[in-house]
């Protein structure tokens, strides 16, 4: 039996999402900018593709610009708002457990000038809005705290925040990295005070390479691409047009099921988690039930080498992560930042493994695989020992 669970890292694609691509690829294939008929075809979905995210999201179709997906979205977000808006001030913020994209794009903007601070985060990954209020300043441009933890599936209080920051300086903008939150969550963007909102589709089942920026069309913003001018300059270079498409129909397709697929995804957890009630010396990490996301489990093994449990799970046919898969295959001798920042003992650090569910996760797949660690685990403390 084959198990996937990092869906986290990627998810499996939609039969119709691939059908899709495949059409635009071999089919439609114009060049969006072209003039002729193979081209308006090629244009139409993309606007087929503005239209779909625009509805999700309640916004205007001309406020959504197509990246390579979340980490040049985050790059975009921030270094192209930093630049726009360093006169008015160079201190942004941050949470200390954001993805590499954020942070590594944060340490570059603090070797030009900028003034970073990094919120710290509870034990369950939480930033705390009183830390919020006593870090913002009239010279802060942009705010970025993500929406779901991508290690331990906590949910900030993104609607808090933008509250908050609206009232105490509106002109401050607010960026959200959703690239984990958005197919698992309803998010309005005007309703929840986000001028930003990065998205990559491989994580919806849509196709890698492809993801979108929410810009809010008061933003003042700068491209960080220059070229053709395609998107209004925003962003330039020959559109995706089938990971374009290809997203878009994912993202119909996970939210004309959301509130089903989640509640679904919400049990599996619980099961897995109460499954692993019998195994001694089992911490989880993160919010319980519908505090954290429905699709992420981070648990710790102690005794158990993380990398070790992870290629033994493998051999059964069970496919999970490390932590982020972006920085798993560059292992930190400190141990990942999230885990730290939360105060997981330095034993722990090392023997944690994320499981991440999706709407193709089944019961039976949770029940194997909580059979597997109650064999495996065991034998590999064992040996371990010594």
């Amino acid at each position: 039996m084959e198990c996937y669970l990092d869906n986290s890292a990627t998810t499996r694609c939609f039969d119709s999402v691939a059908q899709l691509v495949d059409r635009v690829m071999c089919l439609d294939y114009g060049n969006p900018s072209s003039m002729h008929r193979k081209g308006v075809e090629a244009e139409q979905y993309v606007r087929y593709a503005k239209d779909v995210i625009a509805k999700i999201l309640k916004v205007d179709g001309k406020e959504i610009f197509f990246t390579s997906g979340g980490t040049e979205s985050n790059n975009m977000a921030l270094i192209g708002c930093g630049f726009a808006n360093c006169r008015s001030g160079h201190h942004l913020i941050t949470t200390s457990i954001e993805h590499p994209a954020i942070l590594q794009t944060m340490r570059y903007l603090e070797e030009q000038g900028f003034e970073v601070t990094y919120l710290p985060v509870d034990e369950f990954g939480r930033i705390r809005l009183e830390d919020l209020e006593g870090a913002l300043r009239p010279d802060t441009i942009l705010v970025s705290i993500m929406h779901t933890n991508n290690e331990i599936g906590t949910l900030e209080p993104v609607a808090e925040a933008g509250a908050l920051i609206r009232r105490m300086n509106p002109q401050t903008l607010f960026h959200v990295d959703a690239v984990q939150g958005f197919g698992k969550c309803r998010i309005l963007p005007r309703r929840m005070g986000i001028d930003l909102l990065s998205v990559s589709a491989h994580k919806i089942h849509g196709p890698k390479g492809v993801g979108f920026l929410y810009v809010n069309e008061r933003v003042k913003i700068h491209p960080i691409l220059f070229g053709g001018g395609q998107q209004r300059g925003m962003r330039s270079g020959t559109e995706n047009v089938p990971g374009i498409a290809g997203m878009a129909k994912a993202a119909e397709e996970v939210y004309a099921s959301l509130e089903e697929d989640v509640s679904r995804m919400y049990a599996l957890k619980e099961r897995f988690r109460n499954g692993l009630g019998g195994l001694p010396d089992v911490r989880f990490n993160g919010p319980a039930g519908r505090e954290g996301a429905p699709h992420v489990i981070s648990v710790s093994f102690r005794g158990v080498r993380s990398e070790v449990l992870l290629h033994a799970l493998e051999e059964r046919g069970i496919y999970v992560s490390a932590g982020s898969a972006c920085s798993s295959n560059k292992p930190d001798k400190a141990g990942s930042k999230t885990l730290r920042a939360i105060g997981l003992d330095k034993e722990l650090l090392g023997s944690t493994i994320r499981f991440s569910l999706s709407v193709f996760t089944t019961e039976e797949e949770i029940d194997f695989t909580l059979r597997a660690l109650y064999d495996i685990v065991p034998t590999l403390r064992r040996y371990t020992r010594r």
